[in-house]
């Protein structure tokens, strides 16, 4: 895979009927062009059902929202990394706080994901897990309070200094790790907001999966992006 650098866009879809099936593949067009447009590395996160036909149809990477570390054969309802590969994710989101697991399912499964030459962005809920979090050296570490989740109160503007706190410790225990930030990003001033608190990027949900306006949604954040790329 591809090394992913930032600044990006995480786009989860969770499980919208604005971003379910067709209607999910039409704003993955959507997310694919704007990448393309502004030269933004965006990275989007369909429900399971969604993957093969979106990987079949886009350039940019897909994510499953979740897989479990166990192997192929008895495991009725999990979610293998074998099934998610084949159907053309190259990585997923993990500890997601609507999808939680422990720290030790989250690095068995990221050892297994390496085999197979896939990536996570592992989610942490309070600074000292994402500290915690670094330790297992995924490529990216999203950072979300989950009460401002789905809030539209963004965490970039709430929360500050807990952002900032957050990449300064992710970054001291592992300075390959991406960090990022996510909980209640609605726009490009969000965006903005967290890249100049130190985020490499957001990881956005509700604002873009579940707009009717999704294409001027992601305009405003790859404009705040390209935006603070020039003041940089």
């Amino acid at each position: 895979m591809k090394k992913i650098n930032p600044p990006i866009l995480i786009l989860n879809y969770k499980t919208y009927l604005l971003a379910t099936g067709k209607k999910a593949l039409n704003i993955s067009k959507i997310a694919d062009i704007k990448a393309k447009e502004y030269s933004i590395n965006i990275i989007i996160v369909p429900q399971f059902t969604d993957i093969y036909l979106i990987s079949q149809e886009v350039d940019i990477p897909v994510f499953s929202q979740h897989v479990d570390p166990v192997l192929p054969g008895k495991s009725t309802g999990h979610i293998t990394i074998e099934a998610i590969k084949e159907a053309g994710a190259v990585g997923s989101l993990l500890n997601h706080a609507e999808r939680k697991i422990s720290y030790e399912i989250a690095k068995k499964t990221y050892d297994r994901m390496k085999e197979f030459g896939m990536i996570a962005c592992i989610c942490a809920e309070s600074v000292e897990k994402a500290k915690q979090l670094a330790k297992i050296s995924p490529e990216f570490i999203a950072f979300e309070i989950p009460e401002l989740i789905g809030t539209g109160k963004s965490i970039s503007k709430f929360s500050p200094d807990k952002v900032r706190e957050s990449v300064e410790q992710v970054s001291c225990v592992n300075k390959n790790v991406i960090p990022l930030t996510g909980a209640g990003i609605s726009d490009g001033d969000d965006v903005y907001a967290s890249l100049k608190l130190g985020a490499k990027g957001a990881l956005v949900a509700s604002a873009f999966a579940n707009s009717k306006t999704p294409e001027k949604v992601l305009d405003s954040m790859c404009k705040a992006i390209i935006k603070y790329l020039e003041e940089s």
